[in-house]
């Protein structure tokens, strides 16, 4: 795999980590914290983030940069107002 494709490879699924949390994120700024939904809501998208970074043949070096990804979509979607 040449570098040009990993590079989208990687910042495709780090948009999509950011993507997927954003309404997570929303819906976990609703409910009580330490609550059952907030834990669900954190902890729904990690299979998917998962199965993208297997399906797309990326080692386990990239996953910090996954997980500021999610953290990153949390805190955006706990922010946002309608």
């Amino acid at each position: 795999m040449d570098i040009t494709t990993k590079l989208a490879l990687v910042l495709g699924l780090f948009f999509f980590t950011f993507l997927l949390n954003l309404p997570f994120g929303y819906l976990r700024a609703k409910v009580r914290k330490f609550s059952f939904r907030w834990f669900l809501y954190i902890h729904l998208p990690i299979p998917l983030i998962f199965l993208g970074r297997r399906m797309s043949h990326l080692d386990w070096r990239y996953i910090p940069l996954f997980v500021a990804a999610a953290l990153i979509g949390q805190l955006s979607g706990g922010n946002l107002v309608f």
